[in-house]
């Protein structure tokens, strides 16, 4: 029988890609990198070039992650 021990952690089993991704989708960059204030974002934006600069730079996901949470929980993501 099954518990339902289900994660409340709202990013467990979503990739970095898939966030960035998601925040692409329903802000675009101008807006992300106004909201998220780092250069991944702002000069010459791609997925490929987020991913590598947030995978290495643990404040900058955190924000990343917390933008994304708050967007999740306000209904903002497409």
């Amino acid at each position: 029988m099954e518990t339902g021990n289900k994660s409340k952690d709202p990013l467990h089993g979503i990739t970095l890609e898939k966030i960035i991704t998601q925040l692409v989708d329903s802000y675009g960059w101008d807006e992300l990198g106004y909201q998220i204030r780092i250069n991944c974002f702002i000069s010459n934006p791609s997925i490929q070039s987020s991913l590598k600069f947030l995978r290495k730079t643990p404040w900058a996901r955190t924000k990343v992650e917390d933008f994304y949470k708050n967007a999740l929980q306000e209904g903002k993501l497409k």
